[in-house]
């Protein structure tokens, strides 16, 4: 069969879990019930973070930008999942496809260094406690988070741009519930090697070396946590860190589990299957941790819901 140049492919084919009709009709109500608690639990942690005069520190500003990424994030995958799950044409445009690949590789790819980020921040805020204000000023929170949207978004518009130049021959089905860069390259009749290595690059750059640097912070904030005198100050040092190493262990361990690991031509629902885990489970599973495991996120939002109730 002739390959079909990019141009003139009007729209793909999502094959997602349509094989699996008993799985789609258990996802479709547990997918919707994560994506509104992670909805409303993201919108809740950046409402309180803005309104509550206590957490306009560099911690809580850094985990208000992982609450709009992980809605971000999440919104770009998760609605036309849900229509399709209960649809029997699961189809997407070309545009659409562009569009939805390049926003899930531009906001997973902040996550990744927006996790680093916070990392360094709490080693400043742990070992270079009388520096802190100075080392992490407002200033430099607006540059870091900046740069990494930036930075993310310029790589993503890269990778995509080079992926859907490609021509794409016979059914163009893609084997996904999304348009998932790795999944679309295997419909690719041309040559992948170009778009591979940006992808190994950009996976390079934004995944071990990322670990590396939240692994070596950590390492540093337990060695300085294990020399404080007072036992109340190491339990408050270690359940400030430790929800943060839960959701990177999560989130990592997901992702790496999909762009790190050798590549084959045949879809495996397993790999559907922890795609959903890292796009709708961990976004969900962010807020929970944190409010948790953070005494001021819960006295903040008590604060802010008494307001909303006196007001009314």
């Amino acid at each position: 069969m002739e390959p079909v140049n990019s141009t003139e492919v009007s729209e793909f084919f999502l094959k997602g879990f349509s094989g699996y009709p008993a799985l789609e009709h258990l996802l479709f109500p547990l997918c919707s019930a994560m994506y509104l608690v992670t909805l409303l639990g993201n919108t809740g942690i950046v409402a309180v973070s803005v309104l509550d005069a206590r957490l306009h520190t560099p911690m809580y500003f850094f985990l208000g930008n992982l609450s709009i990424l992980d809605i971000c994030y999440t919104s770009t995958f998760v609605p036309l999942m849900l229509v399709h799950l209960l649809s029997a044409q699961k189809t997407i445009s070309f545009l659409g496809c562009t569009l939805q690949m390049c926003l899930g590789l531009s906001t997973g790819s902040t996550e990744c260094l927006l996790l680093t980020i916070m990392a360094y921040d709490r080693y400043l805020a742990i070992c270079r406690p009388l520096r802190y204000p100075v080392l992490m000023s407002h200033r430099l929170c607006w540059l870091l988070a900046g740069a990494a949207w930036v930075f993310c978004l310029f790589m993503s518009v890269t990778e995509t741009v080079i992926a859907m130049r490609l021509p794409f021959c016979g059914h163009r089905v893609v084997s996904h519930f999304g348009c998932e860069i790795l999944a679309v390259l295997k419909l690719a009749c041309g040559d992948t090697s170009i778009s591979e290595v940006f992808l190994l690059v950009g996976a390079i750059l934004l995944l071990p070396v990322p670990l590396a640097f939240i692994c070596l912070s950590y390492t540093l904030i337990l060695a300085t946590t294990l020399r404080v005198p007072s036992a109340a100050g190491r339990r408050k040092a270690f359940s400030t860190c430790s929800a943060h190493l839960a959701v990177v262990m999560l989130y990592y361990g997901t992702v790496i589990f999909m762009y790190m690991k050798p590549k084959s031509k045949e879809a495996r629902i397993s790999d559907e299957v922890f795609t959903v885990l890292y796009a709708v489970v961990t976004p969900m599973l962010n807020p929970v941790i944190y409010s948790l495991r953070n005494k001021e996120v819960k006295e903040a939002a008590r604060k802010v819901w008494g307001r909303i109730q006196t007001s009314r």
